[in-house]
């Protein structure tokens, strides 16, 4: 029996390292995409990537360096931002439960330690951005770059990071389903079939360029003693496109704002095939002419499949204030409607 939850880091620590433990969900690889992958591209992952450091400084001895504990993975974008899962940043405090570090120590791939700040975070999609002070950003000569466009089942991927601690290590494998969901994030996730473990979570998903594919979020665990360390080849990612919607948000220091089309959807059958129909309308698609009961067909010239298909379209691929052209279905007639997009 498997279990929900991200890739979380545990109290057993070794010296020099922590270790972690994991969780989650499934899905299957489809065809396969083959692409040249170059030492080139991996030496610059492997400068791009960071390790997370656990805080353990002793409050007591503030000027006493603590042991060197990984508790999660993370990259250089640029200009000193640094990404990672935002649960591999988090605290536990005794009187308010977890709650994001303001201030985190890195480690870079040549065992720099750095100390970077909090610019942004987003607990909806557990993604979260730090920026390493003035002084140090010297120090990290290599960034890298989000994907443009879609990513395919069956993509050779791979990924660095600190898997139980310790590394940097490496891992290669392809992506399998590109839009599957667990109940840890409101929004798809791609799957992965790549050996990772608790302390890859934040971790970069490249493909053959070196481009962030996805943010490693969660693995499947099987029942076992909480004590115990988990490792799995079923992982799973945050898309690198609405990563990169987060980090503009959190760069600009602005809330990150949602499209909202304004409609409730249901499912019914159109011939013998199964789509998604209007259930109730509200503004802004009422104020554009789409009515209950029409079946969606279509936004921007992409097939509407099913509603996680389009709430994902809206979340990836639009902003608020945009125009969208909504193609559906009325009684025999197809008829195109074109919305201002909300914001929420």
């Amino acid at each position: 029996m498997s279990r929900y939850q991200p890739l979380k880091v545990s109290d057993l620590c070794f010296p020099a390292l922590c270790v972690g433990v994991v969780a989650l969900m499934i899905a299957s690889p489809l065809m396969a995409e083959t692409m040249p992958l170059s030492q080139d591209v991996f030496q610059r992952a492997r400068q791009v990537t960071v390790g997370i450091l656990a805080d353990a400084q002793d409050e007591r001895t503030p000027v006493k360096p603590g042991k060197v504990a990984v508790r999660g993975t993370g990259f250089h974008l640029r200009d000193g931002y640094v990404v990672t899962a935002r649960h591999a940043a988090e605290k536990h405090d005794p009187t308010t439960g977890m709650s994001i570090q303001k201030r985190i120590r890195i480690l870079t791939n040549d065992l720099h330690e750095l100390p970077a700040e909090l610019v942004g975070d987003s607990a909806f999609m557990d993604l979260v951005l730090y920026r390493v002070s003035e002084p140090h950003r010297s120090k990290l000569r290599i960034g890298t770059s989000f994907v443009t466009g879609d990513v395919s089942p069956g993509m050779e991927v791979f990924t660095v990071g600190y898997p139980l601690g310790w590394g940097p290590t490496m891992a290669f494998g392809r992506l399998g389903n590109t839009n599957t969901f667990l109940q840890t994030v409101d929004t798809r996730l791609i799957q992965a079939d790549l050996s990772v473990c608790s302390g890859n979570s934040g971790g970069g998903l490249f493909n053959g360029q070196g481009e962030i594919v996805g943010i490693l979020h969660a693995v499947i665990q099987t029942d076992k003693e909480d004590t115990q360390s988990y490792c799995s080849r079923m992982a799973f990612a945050i898309p690198g496109i609405l990563a990169e919607h987060i980090v503009n948000a959190a760069l600009s220091g602005k809330p990150l704002a949602f499209s909202k089309l304004g409609i409730h959807l249901t499912s019914v059958k159109d011939g013998t095939k199964l789509r998604v129909a209007v259930k109730d309308v509200a503004e802004p698609a009422k104020a554009s002419g789409i009515q209950k009961h029409d079946i969606l067909l279509a936004i921007e010239e992409t097939e509407i499949i099913d509603a996680a298909q389009l709430k994902n379209f809206l979340i990836e691929r639009t902003t608020p204030g945009q125009q969208v052209s909504i193609k559906v279905r009325r009684v025999d007639a197809d008829l195109t409607f074109h919305v201002v997009l909300g914001g929420g």
